[in-house]
């Protein structure tokens, strides 16, 4: 797993609990950090992304901000 893929959470949110369950199921490693009640990593997450709606990921410096499944799939093709 690389450390410049990491997917920005929030808890409770139902478009990233989709979202993680898609990674698990095709079996696709990222560093899940969870912004949630952590001024740090939402700071990161904003800075990276220029907002601050989860999910959020950052691969290998491509970043896809605001996203459900459906956005996610085509982001990640030729990548995974």
């Amino acid at each position: 797993m690389s450390d410049s893929r990491i997917l920005y959470v929030k808890n409770g949110c139902p478009w990233c609990s989709e979202v993680e369950h898609y990674l698990d199921k095709n079996n696709i490693t990222v560093k899940k950090v969870v912004v949630s009640g952590d001024r740090e990593a939402m700071q990161e997450m904003i800075d990276l992304s220029g907002q601050s709606k989860a999910p959020t990921m950052n691969w290998d410096g491509e970043v896809l901000a605001d996203f459900g499944v459906d956005e996610l799939v085509p982001f990640l093709e030729g990548k995974v």
